[in-house]
């Protein structure tokens, strides 16, 4: 459970780094910038966890070079941030990236279930049973007052 402190800053990081990515560091991505889908940060607000969601062609192997790319010039990426955010923070966290593979995930998850072949149950093809004769079935029996009303 997080608490209050750790997702207001977790919030002001995801808003600081996606404008970081767009405005001030925008050659470092060909074509479009990774979106930061969720940001985690410790209890002490030294690290946050930023997992960022790439938007890439399909059967693209990028992700991993996209990663690289940001590990690479993380420097400069926590410089940047530090900029922005010098008036909110005193000390600017360690930011260790990941891939957010959820959108893959629910996509696979997806085409699973789009694949599955669900046989109707017995009676509910539309043909009648052979103890009903086509009429529509009755009601079970709760209480002695409905042997009465049949």
């Amino acid at each position: 459970m997080e608490s209050k402190r750790q997702q207001k800053v977790a919030s002001l990081l995801q808003q600081e780094l996606a404008t970081v990515f767009q405005r001030d560091l925008p050659h470092l991505f060909p074509g479009l910038p990774p979106g930061i889908s969720l940001v985690r940060v410790s209890p002490d607000l030294g690290v946050a966890r930023v997992y960022l969601s790439l938007l890439l062609p399909q059967g693209s192997t990028g992700g991993q070079e996209q990663l690289a790319l940001i590990q690479d010039n993380l420097k400069g990426i926590r410089q940047a941030l530090a900029k922005r955010v010098r008036q909110q923070l005193r000390i600017v966290p360690d930011l260790v990236f990941f891939l957010d593979d959820s959108a893959a995930y629910a996509a696979h998850m997806d085409k699973v279930f789009g694949d599955l072949h669900i046989p109707p149950a017995p009676g509910e093809e539309g043909e009648a049973s052979p103890d009903t004769d086509g009429a529509a079935p009755k009601r079970p029996k709760l209480f002695a007052d409905d042997e009465e009303s049949n």
